[in-house]
């Protein structure tokens, strides 16, 4: 497993290379793929979600299945037209290849546009992974389906849908501060990202945080699901059993054999609204001081804001710029400004003597 931890770690590393504050929506797929999961990205046009969940389907080698749902949308346009030569024998069957029913990783851009058939199809491939349409009836390959949208439906239907997409990123244009970063990053990232995982990857992982025994921290979950429930955030029972699988799968991408308290963060991107996530923020800081992952930082830092977290994030993001030649002095800064020196790790203090060399030279 730490074979595929390191393979994946670095597909995370390569995946963000160049994206500017959408660390964190990459690092939520991985997970989601992990567990077995779906991903909810809510933003504006032109925030950089597609680009995102490209980067992490290149970068693990995955079949990928894209699609700009319309009112109009056809099923076949998603899951392939049906096959006329056995349609003259009475058989409704489909021809699924090249489609989504055949794809390892999904994005489904404006997915509540999608008509009632095409929904009502999709909830058997993102609940049960078997896809169902006339007398085609067969499982399929899909780790995880991202959706995304411009909002939060409001309808019962449409919301009892989304419910199905157990992670939710909500992302908002680049802040003024980085735009110079973001025009710097958006004309390097022309280079082509290649394959760094595999999809076996991925299935050792999930397999890894299947095996995991939560009971070890069940008792900090139901704590968690208590506090925020008295805190007034919604959380549907099947949400708060989920949490059992998200957490074991950021157990296995940080190297554990078992979850402990440092992987606890994912709790608060399974929290369904913007609103309801900032306060579980609030709500859970103590339970979340540990939080830590080594392979998904950015997630785990913005989730939980601890000191573990960030720590871990400069140790990447420095290693990073000493190795491609990068922004040294940026890391500096942040590493400085977060960490005095009697609270900085043995790590940290290394690192900061080799960017400070670096400064200088």
């Amino acid at each position: 497993m730490s074979e595929a931890t390191q393979r994946v770690r670095e597909a995370v590393q390569a995946a963000t290379v160049g994206l500017i504050e959408r660390e964190v929506l990459v690092e939520l797929v991985v997970l989601a793929a992990v567990a077995r999961e779906h991903v909810l990205i809510i933003g504006p046009p032109g925030t950089a979600k597609s680009e995102a969940v490209r980067r992490v389907a290149r970068t693990l080698g995955t079949r990928t299945f894209e699609y700009l749902l319309g009112r109009f949308t056809e099923p076949s346009e998603l899951f392939g037209p049906v096959d006329l030569t056995k349609l003259r024998d009475g058989l409704v069957e489909t021809r699924t290849e090249g489609m989504l029913p055949e794809a390892e990783l999904a994005f489904l851009d404006e997915v509540f546009l999608g008509s009632t058939a095409i929904l009502n199809t999709l909830l058997g491939l993102l609940n049960e992974r078997v896809f169902r349409r006339g007398h085609t009836v067969e499982k399929v390959p899909l780790r995880v389906c991202v959706g995304a949208s411009n909002h939060l439906p409001e309808s019962s239907e449409l919301s009892a849908f989304a419910d199905r997409f157990l992670l939710r990123a909500f992302v908002e244009p680049v802040e003024d501060a980085r735009l110079e970063d973001l025009l710097a990053a958006g004309w390097a990232a022309r280079a082509e990202v290649h394959p760094v995982a595999t999809v076996a990857d991925l299935d050792a992982l999930s397999a890894a945080a299947r095996a995991m025994d939560p009971s070890a921290i069940r008792g900090e979950l139901v704590a968690a699901a208590r506090a925020l429930r008295a805190a007034g955030v919604t959380l549907s029972d099947r949400r708060v059993v989920k949490w059992q699988g998200l957490v074991c799968a950021a157990a296995a991408l940080a190297g554990r054999d078992a979850p402990t308290s440092a992987d606890l963060w994912p709790v608060v991107w399974a929290v369904p609204d913007r609103t309801g996530q900032e306060l579980a923020r609030e709500v859970l800081r103590d339970a979340l001081s540990k939080s830590e992952s080594a392979t998904l930082p950015s997630a785990a830092e913005e989730a939980s804001a601890s000191p573990a977290a960030r720590a871990a994030r400069l140790l990447r993001d420095g290693e990073a710029a000493l190795s491609s030649g990068g922004d040294v002095e940026a890391v500096l800064r942040q590493l400085d400004a977060g960490f005095s020196e009697e609270a900085r790790t043995a790590e940290l203090s290394a690192l900061r003597e080799r960017l400070v060399a670096a400064a200088a030279s």
